[in-house]
C-alpha cells in the first residue's frame, strides 16, 4: 500500500463537492464489504461512475495498526475522487483516522447505516441513527481538526419509522458541517422490503446540503427514475454495479468489453482469486445459462477462469 500511497501524494486531490454542482445527478459506487476495492473502483470509473467509496473500515483498528492500514486501504493516482468509509463511535478516533487518510483521499464517510448484528453490538453502523448528538459531535470534531476545507465529511444512514427523527438527525449533522448525506431508504429492520423513496424526498426537501439516494437501483433507468422521484443530488448503487459495472454508462447488461477490462485490471492489480472470480460470477449472472454457471462457478484457479473465458467468449 505505501508505494501506492506515495504515488498518490503527487496527484491532485479533488473536491467531491464540485460534482454536486455539475447540474447532473452524481453517479456513485457504494461501499461494499470485500468488493469496492481499488481494482473494482478502477473498472467502474471507466464506465461513467463519478465517485467511489472504499469498503467500510473500522476506524479504531485503522488508527491502531499499520497492518490494518496496509490490508484495508490501497489507492493510486487515478482513484479519485475517493471517499473512505469508516465505522466509528468515538469522535477522536474518527478524527485520528481522518487525519491519517486526508492526504490520500478526498473525504471520509461515517457509516450510520450498517444493519449487521456485529456492527450494532459494537456500537457502530445503524445504531448511530439513534444517537444524533454523538453523530453531530463526530462530524464537528473532524470538521474542526482537518485543515483542508475541500476534504468532505459525509454520513450514510438508514431511516427511522418516525421520519421526524431522521430529519432531526440530518439537520443536526448539517449544522455540524456535514458535506452531504446518503440515505438508504429502509429502516434498520427492513431488508428486502420496498425502498421508501418518498421518505428520501421528504429528507431532501428538509435540507440545504446534497442528499444521495440509495437502495434497489439496478439500471441507469432506475437511477434516473429515483433521481426524479426523490430529487436527490446523487444516486448510490451497490448490487446493481456488481451485476453490471457498466450500468452507469447505460448498458442493460455487462458488455463483453467490460469483462475483458475486469480481467486486465484485476490481473494488473494482483487481485486475489476469490475476489476476481466472484466479480465475474456477478457480472455474468444475466448472460450465462444455468449449465454454464454450474461449470464456471466451480472453477478454482485464475488460469482455469481465463481458459474458460477464452474458449467460450473469446475474452
Amino acid at each position: 500500500m505505501i508505494g501506492d500511497i506515495r504515488e498518490t501524494k503527487e496527484c491532485q486531490l479533488k473536491d467531491p463537492m464540485d460534482l454536486f454542482h455539475s447540474g447532473q445527478f452524481v453517479k456513485i459506487c457504494a461501499p461494499m464489504v470485500r468488493y469496492s476495492k481499488l481494482a473494482f473502483r478502477t473498472l467502474v470509473r471507466k464506465y461513467s461512475c463519478d465517485l467511489c467509496y472504499t469498503p467500510m473500515i473500522v476506524a479504531a483498528d485503522f488508527v491502531r495498526s499499520a497492518k490494518a492500514r496496509d490490508s484495508e486501504f490501497t489507492t493510486n493516482k487515478g482513484d479519485h475522487p475517493l471517499i473512505v468509509q469508516f465505522a466509528a463511535k468515538e469522535a477522536q478516533v474518527l478524527c485520528d483516522a481522518a487525519r491519517i487518510i486526508c492526504p490520500f483521499a478526498d473525504g471520509i464517510d461515517l457509516n450510520c447505516g450498517c444493519p449487521q448484528r456485529w456492527a450494532i453490538s459494537e456500537g457502530y453502523g445503524a445504531c448511530l441513527i439513534n444517537k444524533p448528538e454523538l453523530v453531530k459531535d463526530m462530524v464537528r470534531h473532524v470538521r474542526s481538526q482537518i485543515d483542508n476545507p475541500k476534504f468532505s465529511i459525509s454520513i450514510k444512514i438508514r431511516i427511522h419509522e418516525d421520519l421526524k427523527r431522521t430529519v432531526d438527525l440530518c439537520q443536526k449533522a448539517e449544522a455540524a458541517g456535514v458535506s452531504w448525506i446518503t440515505v438508504h431508504g429502509r429502516s434498520t429492520e427492513e431488508r428486502h422490503q420496498p425502498v421508501h423513496y418518498d421518505a428520501i424526498k421528504i429528507i431532501k426537501q428538509s435540507m440545504s446540503i446534497p442528499i444521495v439516494a440509495n437502495g434497489d437501483i439496478k439500471t441507469l433507468k432506475d437511477a434516473e427514475n429515483v433521481h426524479h422521484l426523490t430529487e436527490a443530488d446523487g444516486i448510490m448503487v451497490a448490487r446493481g454495479l456488481l451485476a453490471n459495472p457498466a450500468m452507469f454508462a447505460g448498458y442493460e447488461e455487462t458488455p463483453f468489453q467490460c469483462i475483458q477490462d475486469w480481467v486486465d485490471i484485476a490481473l494488473e492489480h494482483g487481485t486475489p482469486f476469490t475476489c476476481f472470480h466472484h466479480h465475474l460470477m456477478y457480472m455474468m449472472e444475466r448472460i450465462t445459462s444455468k449449465q454454464e454457471k454450474k461449470v464456471f462457478n466451480v472453477l478454482s484457479s485464475t488460469s482455469a477462469v481465463l481458459d474458460y473465458l477464452n474458449d467460450h467468449y473469446g475474452v
